[in-house]
């Protein structure tokens, strides 16, 4: 499993290099240790651990080229003991994070690294960047899973996504989220995730007539076509999906379904499906797509639409409700010294941190405590693993399909009350005596 080419050290913010030279003047480069975290955000209760097999690859190959240290020789900021140093540094450092397809929750360490200071400065970044977003869209997929209930969901986001590299994430952690594929040809490739696609409006509207477009559509793909039916007249255009669909029948083939793309969905969607019926098509599904997200998705079936599967597009890629997470990469411990932050409204945790979990007798989740890294509290799962040590991996990552399976037995134990939309039931987190007092002791 491979990742688009890793930008370099250089995809960092300049403070980053300008704290690792302060660091370097003073001779300082103990082991230090940061978590990654997110705030609590009023809008999500719980998150989706997703983009670490990509920080894991990128942080392997960490290094600064020839031509890096020559500009940043050129940009006149740093001096030549300082560069020369950042020419041989790699990381060396480790790694303890929660396994990709976990569900974790607000001020819990997803990720720490524990490595000699500059590595673990420098770093910061990449590390916010790639998994925050990652995490970002793997959490907005689970909800629009949640919200379909059992119907297929398909990623239709990727010409509005911000970007290439977003793009990419959203392919990839919806899927870990429980999508069924994606419209990404590039993520098909390099992931093995299923593509899906139909076809535009351009494509009707090149053809003399609808029906046209749908003969020529069908004999092409006759396994797997789905007509789009809203670009005239959506009554008319299932009535005429009906039409081309009985005379694929007859040649021995099947239509897939067909899709809405405007319009009141609940009212056009029951029409459709008795047009497909009346005309004997009763296994024709009803795709939708049209600005979905979860909210609009629960709408939907709450108010008794006839909706077989949902393409997802803008709402999720970008998620839109909440378009960031606020992750923070923070410093808990240097050297022999816990150390924290105490500003107002962001205060921070020190000391190298575990997180264990509670699992009820019926399988649920039940509380999280958030603990030091070698407390030891009886019947709870420790979630934070080593995944490097010395700027090595710890053994083979785990399959896309194997993430994927574990993100779903997860959910299915996170009790329905903490996954509501609205007035979700905050999922209950503590901070065990031991840490406590390590943060009094401060």
């Amino acid at each position: 499993m491979s990742f688009p080419e890793f930008p370099g050290p250089l995809f960092t913010d300049l403070y980053e290099l300008t704290m690792a030279a302060g660091y370097f003047d003073r001779q300082m480069d103990d082991p230090a240790t940061f978590s990654l975290f997110v705030r609590p955000h009023p809008k999500r209760g719980y998150f989706v651990a997703a983009g670490l097999q990509e920080v894991v690859d990128a942080v392997t190959r960490f290094h600064f080229s020839d031509e890096e240290i020559d500009w940043l020789a050129q940009s006149g900021r740093f001096n030549r003991d300082f560069l020369a140093h950042l020419a041989t540094l790699r990381f060396t450092g480790d790694v303890m994070a929660m396994a990709e397809g976990e569900i974790f929750f607000p001020e819990e360490p997803v990720l720490e690294v524990t490595a000699p200071l500059i590595q673990a400065q420098i770093i910061e970044t990449y590390l916010i960047n790639t998994m925050g977003v990652a995490s970002l869209m793997a959490t907005k997929a689970a909800r629009c899973v949640h919200a379909a209930a059992g119907r297929p969901v398909v990623d239709f986001s990727l010409r509005r996504t911000q970007g290439s590299h977003a793009g990419m994430a959203v392919a990839r952690s919806s899927y870990i989220a429980g999508f069924s594929g994606t419209s990404n040809v590039l993520a098909g490739k390099i992931w093995g995730i299923p593509i899906s696609g139909t076809m535009a409006h351009s494509f009707v509207t090149a053809f003399e007539s609808e029906t046209d477009a749908f003969e020529a559509y069908a004999n092409l793909f006759p396994d797997s076509a789905v007509f789009l039916i809203d670009t005239y007249d959506t009554l008319q255009g299932a009535r005429n999906a009906a039409l081309v669909g009985n005379r694929m029948r007859k040649k021995g083939s099947a239509l897939l379904g067909v899709r809405l793309d405007s319009g009141e969905m609940v009212a056009l969607s029951r029409k459709v499906r008795r047009i497909l019926d009346q005309a004997g098509l009763p296994d024709v599904k009803i795709f939708a797509s049209s600005g979905f997200d979860e909210y609009v998705m629960e709408r939907l079936i709450a108010g008794g639409a006839r909706i077989d599967a949902f393409g997802v597009g803008t709402r999720m890629g970008v998620s839109a409700d909440v378009p960031y997470l606020d992750m923070v990469y923070k410093m808990v411990r240097l050297g022999d010294r816990n150390v924290r932050k105490v500003s107002e409204g962001k205060i921070t945790l020190a000391g190298e941190k575990q997180v264990f979990r509670k699992i009820a007798e019926n399988g649920f989740f039940n509380g999280d405590v958030i603990g030091l890294r070698d407390d030891s509290p009886d019947g709870k799962i420790a979630l934070l693993a080593p995944v490097m040590e010395k700027g090595r991996p710890v053994g083979p990552m785990p399959t896309l399909e194997e993430i994927r399976a574990r993100f779903a037995g997860n959910f299915e134990r996170l009790d329905n009350r903490h996954k509501r939309f609205e007035d979700a039931e905050p999922y209950p987190v503590g901070i065990s005596e031991r840490l406590m007092e390590v943060q009094k002791g401060l």
